[in-house]
C-alpha cells in the first residue's frame, strides 16, 4: 500500500511540475505588491486611525500687465505641520521653471529631423530658447513673516526653504514670496496656462495656472513629493484656504476659484441683478455679460484697473481666467445637499455652441457625479472657453470647441461636451479625491474619464460613446507590448499616454461594474471609496482596497491583470461538442451513426457547425465503492431520467491573450430564442491557459458566441463563434482586392473618415499629378491648417500616402484600395496602430 501511495504522489508531483510551467500566478494575491497597512491607512483602504495631512493657507495679490503680459505676484503662506514630524526645511513648487532656460524637459527631450516639416512643430521641437520665450519664475524676495530674509536653493522646479528653526508637530509656519514671470502665447509654447493673442480685435484671454510658488505635499507615504515638473506628470498638492486679489484692466470680466467677495464693486448694477437672479433660476443659464455687450467690450481697451477678490476654502490649488471678450452665463444647479453655481465664460468665438452646451454640460456632471460619489461641496463650477486646451482646477476649468464658420459639425460637438464634462468632473478627482497626480496620472484620469463616460452615456446618448469602453481600447491592447507600458507605471515613463492613463483605466472599470462586480456592488464600493477619501490623499492601495472591502469581492486577479500588466483579453472558442444521451430501447437523431469528433467539429465546407449532429454518450450506475463511508446513494435512475432528454454542449476556451477574463456567453436556440450565461474568472484559476465547460439544454443550440456585446475588451472576436465558417484576416481580404494592372484616377479632393475610438475624425486630401509624381495636401478636422503630404504613390489600384501626424511626433501612414471615387483601407498612426479609413471623392 505504501509502495503505491508513493508512486501516486510522484506522479502528482511531475504532474504539477508540468503545470506550473505555464503558471503565471495570475489568481495570486497581490500581496508584498501593497505597502504594509498601518495606523495611517489601513487594510481595508480607510484612512487610519491616525491619519494626517498637512495644510497650506495663501493670501496672495497678483496684477496681470495687459501690455507686456507680465504676471507680478506677492503671496504669504501659512504651512500648518499637521504630521508628527519635526520639519527642518520646506519644499515649494515652482511649475514655471519647467519653461526656464535649461529645463529638464527640454534637456531630455527627443526628436528628429525630416524634410518638409512644418516650422511650427519643428520650432517647439527645439525647445523653449528656440521660440525666443523668457520663461521661468523671478524669485524677487523670501521672507519671514516679521520681514526677514530666508535661506532658500532652487533645483529647477522646486525651491528648498530653510527654516530658521525646526517646525514641531501641531505647528504652523508663516512666509512670504514675491515673484513674477512672463505669462507664455500657449500657441507656440503650449502648456496648461498662458494666454490666447486675437489679432482680429488685438486682445488677449489669459488662462492662468500654475501662476504661484505653491506648497509641495508632504505625507505619510514618501515624506516631501518633490518630484521634479517636466511637464506631463501633473500636480500633488496640500488643502488649503485661499484669499486671492486680481488686478487686471477695468474692462476684463475674470473667472476664479472660489466665490466673489466684491461683486458690487466690479460688477455693473444690471450685471448685478442677473448675477443674483441665476443663482435663483435653475432652467436655463442667465446671461450675465451678453454677446453683444462683449463685442462692444472689446473695442474699449481700458487704461485703469480693477481688482477682483476672491475667496475659497478647503482647495488644493486656485486658478483663474482674464479677458475683456468674455460671454459669461450661469444657472443653479440643484443637488440633494448643496445648490452649486454653474458659469460658462467665453468668447464669441465660442458660439453658437458654447451658450447651448457649456452650462448644460456643466449641470449634467454635477448630477451624474453627485449620484456616483457625494453631492458637489463646493459653491460654483466654472467652464471657460480657450482655444485646443482642456485643464481642470478647483472650481474651474478650460475647454477647447469653437465652430468654424458658425458650422458645429458632429465631431466638435461631441469633442466639446466631452471635454466640459471631462474637465469638470476633474472637481472630484483630483480636487476633492486628492491624489497624487505625478506619480500615479490613471487615479484622476482613468476614474474620471469612467464617470465622463457614464454621464455621457446617460445624458448624451446619441453622441460617440465608445471612448473609454472596453470596445475602445481594443487595438490599443492587442497591440506591439513594446509600446505599451502597464497602468501602474509613473506618468513619465508611459507609453501612449491618452490609452494608458485614461482609456484603459475607464474600460478596466467599466468591465468592473459592467461583468465582474454589478452595478449594485460596484456603485456602492465606488462611492465609498469616494466619500472615505474626500478631502484626503488616497494612493493606489487605498482605491485597490476599499473596492475589495466593500464588496466582498476578490479583486486581485483584476488588478494585477489590467493594472500591473500589459496582457489582452482574447478568449478562443476553440473547440464545441454536441452531445445527446443515448436511448438504450432506439436511437438519438444520428439514427445510430457513430460521430467522431472531427465529423462534429467540419461541416463538408470545411467550417466548425453542428451539421453532424449530437455524440451519443451514456451513463452508468455508480459503483458502491465511490460512495466510501455514506451508507445512503443517489437513485441513478432518476438521475439518468432527468438528463436522457437535455442536449449538453461542451465548450473548450483558450486564453490567447493572457489577460484573464469572465466568460459571456450567449446561446441561440432552434426556436430563434436564447440565453446568456456569465462565468466568472475564477473559472480560469486552475488552468489559466484553456478551461472546459458543459451547459445543459432542453433546445437545441444553432449558434454560440462568446462576448456578445463586447464587454470584455476581447480584442479578436472572429474565433468568438460557433459555428464558424472560414474567414480571411483584414489582411489577406485587402491582398485580394489588390490589382497590380488597374488603371485608376486619385487626382482631386477625397474627404476621409477615420474610425478613431474617441469616435470618427474627419478631414481631406488633395491630390495632384505633376510629370508622373504625385503630390498633395492634407487638413484634419480641428486643423484646418493645409499640410504637405510628405509621400504619395499609386500602384495598380493601391494608394498610398503618409503625413506628419501630432504635432509632427510621428507619421500617419494609410494603404488604401482605390475603387472609382472610393476608397477603403487603414492608416497607421505610429505606435496607436491601425485604423479603419475610408475616403469618397
Amino acid at each position: 500500500m505504501r509502495k503505491i501511495l508513493l508512486t501516486v504522489m510522484a506522479i502528482a508531483a511531475w504532474s504539477t511540475s508540468w503545470a506550473q510551467e505555464d503558471w503565471g500566478q495570475k489568481f495570486e494575491q497581490l500581496g508584498q505588491q501593497l505597502p504594509t497597512p498601518n495606523v495611517y491607512r489601513t487594510g481595508s483602504g480607510a484612512p487610519g486611525v491616525k491619519y494626517w495631512q498637512q495644510q497650506a493657507d495663501y493670501s496672495i495679490d497678483v496684477t496681470i500687465n495687459d501690455k507686456t503680459q507680465e504676471l507680478t505676484g506677492s503671496e504669504t503662506i501659512k504651512y500648518h505641520n499637521n504630521s508628527p514630524d519635526v520639519l527642518s526645511y520646506l519644499w515649494v513648487q515652482l511649475d514655471q521653471n519647467v519653461r526656464a532656460k535649461d529645463n529638464l524637459d527640454d534637456a531630455t527631450s527627443t526628436g528628429t529631423v525630416r524634410d518638409s516639416l512644418p516650422a511650427k512643430f519643428f520650432q517647439s521641437q527645439m525647445g523653449t530658447d528656440a521660440s525666443g520665450y523668457e520663461g521661468g519664475y523671478k524669485i524677487k524676495a523670501v521672507k519671514s513673516e516679521s520681514g526677514k530674509d530666508l535661506d532658500y536653493v532652487i533645483n529647477r522646479t522646486m525651491m528648498k526653504v530653510n527654516l530658521p528653526e525646526p517646525l514641531k508637530s501641531g505647528d504652523s509656519y508663516t512666509f512670504k514670496i514675491d515673484w513674477s514671470y512672463n505669462i507664455y502665447d500657449r500657441m507656440i509654447i503650449g502648456g496648461r496656462g498662458g494666454y490666447e493673442y486675437f489679432p482680429e480685435d488685438d486682445n488677449y484671454a489669459y488662462t492662468c495656472a500654475q501662476w504661484y510658488p505653491r506648497m509641495a505635499v508632504y505625507d505619510d507615504y514618501e515624506g516631501w513629493q518633490n518630484k521634479q515638473f517636466i511637464g506631463r506628470g501633473e500636480f500633488a498638492l496640500t488643502f488649503g484656504d485661499f484669499e486671492v486679489n486680481i488686478t487686471v484692466p477695468e474692462d476684463h470680466i475674470v473667472a476664479a476659484t472660489g466665490v466673489l467677495q466684491n461683486a458690487k464693486q466690479v460688477l455693473s448694477k444690471t450685471q448685478m441683478e442677473r448675477f443674483e437672479k441665476a443663482k435663483k433660476t435653475y432652467d436655463k443659464p442667465v446671461f450675465i455679460v451678453t454677446e453683444d455687450e462683449a463685442k462692444a467690450n472689446e473695442k474699449t481697451k481700458a487704461s485703469k484697473t480693477k481688482t477682483w477678490s476672491f475667496k475659497a476654502d478647503n482647495v488644493r490649488d486656485f486658478a483663474f481666467a482674464s479677458s475683456r471678450k468674455y460671454i459669461w452665463d450661469a444657472q443653479a444647479v440643484k443637488l440633494p445637499t448643496t445648490t452649486p453655481l454653474a458659469m460658462s465664460f467665453y468668447p464669441k468665438e465660442g458660439n453658437p455652441l458654447w451658450a447651448d452646451e457649456s452650462t448644460k454640460a456643466i449641470k449634467n456632471t454635477l448630477e451624474i457625479y453627485s449620484e456616483r460619489t457625494f453631492d458637489y461641496p463646493y459653491p460654483v463650477a466654472i467652464s471657460v472657453n480657450a482655444a485646443n486646451q482642456g485643464m481642470e482646477y478647483p472650481m474651474i476649468c478650460f475647454n477647447y470647441g469653437r465652430p468654424v464658420d458658425g458650422t458645429i459639425s458632429p465631431r466638435l460637438l461631441d469633442g466639446t461636451v466631452s471635454v466640459i464634462v471631462h474637465e469638470v468632473g476633474h472637481n472630484y478627482f483630483p480636487m476633492i479625491v486628492n491624489s497624487d497626480e505625478r506619480q500615479w496620472t490613471w487615479m484622476d484620469e482613468g476614474l474620471n474619464t469612467f464617470l465622463e463616460k457614464e454621464t455621457k452615456r446617460e445624458r448624451y446618448p446619441d453622441l460617440d460613446l465608445d471612448w473609454g469602453t472596453p470596445k475602445g481600447v481594443i487595438r490599443y491592447m492587442k497591440g506591439d507590448t513594446k509600446y505599451i507600458t502597464p497602468i501602474m507605471t509613473n506618468s513619465e515613463q508611459v507609453k501612449q499616454f491618452g490609452y494608458n492613463a485614461y482609456g484603459k483605466p475607464s474600460a478596466a472599470l467599466t468591465v468592473l461594474r459592467e461583468v465582474v462586480m454589478g452595478p449594485e456592488l460596484f456603485d456602492a464600493a465606488f462611492k465609498e471609496y469616494s466619500n472615505r477619501w474626500m478631502f484626503k490623499h488616497p494612493k493606489p492601495a487605498d482605491f485597490f482596497r476599499t473596492m475589495e472591502d466593500a464588496s466582498a469581492v476578490d479583486l486581485d486577479w483584476f488588478w494585477r491583470g489590467w493594472f500591473y500588466s500589459v496582457d489582452h483579453v482574447d478568449v478562443n472558442l476553440s473547440d464545441v461538442k454536441w452531445f445527446k444521451m443515448r436511448n438504450e430501447s432506439g436511437d438519438v437523431e444520428n439514427k445510430g451513426k457513430s460521430v467522431s469528433e472531427a465529423d462534429l467539429q467540419s461541416g463538408s465546407n470545411g467550417a466548425m457547425d453542428f451539421s453532424k449532429g449530437p455524440e451519443p454518450f451514456s451513463l452508468i450506475e455508480t459503483d458502491p465503492r465511490y460512495y466510501g463511508e455514506f451508507q445512503n446513494k443517489i437513485d441513478d435512475k432518476a438521475v439518468i431520467k432527468k438528463f436522457a432528454d437535455k442536449n449538453f454542449y461542451q465548450l473548450k476556451f483558450e486564453n490567447e491573450g493572457g489577460l484573464v477574463s469572465p466568460l459571456i456567453v450567449k446561446f441561440t436556440f432552434k426556436d430563434g430564442t436564447s440565453t446568456t450565461e456569465t462565468i466568472p474568472a475564477e473559472i480560469w484559476r486552475m488552468n489559466e491557459q484553456e478551461v472546459t465547460k458543459v451547459f445543459a439544454f432542453d433546445k437545441e443550440v444553432t449558434d454560440i458566441v462568446v462576448d456578445p456585446e463586447e464587454k470584455t475588451g476581447d480584442t479578436n472576436t472572429e474565433d468568438n463563434i460557433f459555428p464558424r465558417e472560414p474567414s480571411l484576416s483584414k489582411f489577406e481580404q485587402f491582398k485580394s482586392k489588390i490589382d497590380a494592372d488597374a488603371k485608376v484616377d486619385v487626382e482631386g479632393e477625397w474627404n476621409l473618415t477615420i474610425d478613431m475610438p474617441q469616435g470618427k475624425t474627419t478631414g481631406t486630401i488633395a491630390i495632384k499629378k505633376k510629370r508622373n509624381k504625385y503630390s498633395g495636401t492634407v487638413t484634419t478636422e480641428g486643423n484646418s491648417e493645409k499640410r504637405e503630404l510628405t509621400s504619395v504613390s499609386l500602384e495598380g489600384n493601391v494608394l498610398k500616402f503618409s503625413f506628419e501626424a501630432s504635432s509632427g511626433t510621428f507619421m500617419a501612414e494609410s494603404q488604401v484600395i482605390v475603387e472609382g471615387d472610393q476608397f477603403n483601407g487603414t492608416m497607421t498612426l505610429g505606435s496607436y496602430g491601425d485604423f479603419d479609413v475610408i475616403g469618397t471623392r
